[in-house]
């Protein structure tokens, strides 16, 4: 599955619309693809994390990140810091992501099930029973990873320890 885009171009070709995302990585495909989502409305050294040991799942990455509407419904008003484009780039440039899309959407059911991926990677604060989507990627073969968290780095704790040294 070789989409990545050429060593030193902008992370910002790897951000794609739902239909040339679908174009290119949806089935049938060569290749596996791991599919992952969320805010990243700080990135830190937890997401960076995660999103490798979910890239090491397959051959390509995709990641879905939430839209600023989505992120307010989830979060509340004070959400995100960031703005979508900001947030999708930053996951972009990562050498592990192979595409990222946002979506409107509070959940990414309706990607997932246009996508099909082979892996469907979440946190591993997740139960399988809680993962959105499992249900048509384990229809069509597919498998749910709960890839493990890393101990003391999450977007909440950052922003609590921030207002709590703004005192």
């Amino acid at each position: 599955m070789s989409h990545a885009a050429k060593p030193g171009a902008s992370p910002a070709v790897k951000i794609l619309g739902r239909e040339e995302l679908v174009r290119r990585f949806g089935r049938p495909r060569t290749g596996r693809l791991v599919f992952t989502n969320g805010c990243f409305d700080l990135l830190h050294r937890g997401h960076v994390e995660y999103l490798y040991e979910a890239r090491a799942l397959g051959d390509a990455l995709v990641v879905g990140v939430n839209s600023d509407d989505s992120v307010r419904r989830l979060k509340g008003p004070g959400r995100p810091l960031v703005p979508a484009e900001d947030r999708a780039l930053l996951v972009a440039a990562l050498g592990c992501v192979d595409a990222v899309t946002i979506f409107e959407e509070d959940t990414p059911r309706e990607l997932i099930a246009e996508l099909l991926p082979d892996v469907l990677a979440k946190g591993a604060d997740y139960t399988l029973d809680q993962v959105v989507g499992r249900e048509q990627v384990e229809a069509a073969g597919g498998r749910v990873v709960l890839v493990r968290l890393r101990e003391g780095y999450s977007t909440s704790a950052l922003l609590q320890r921030i207002r709590e040294e703004g005192r």
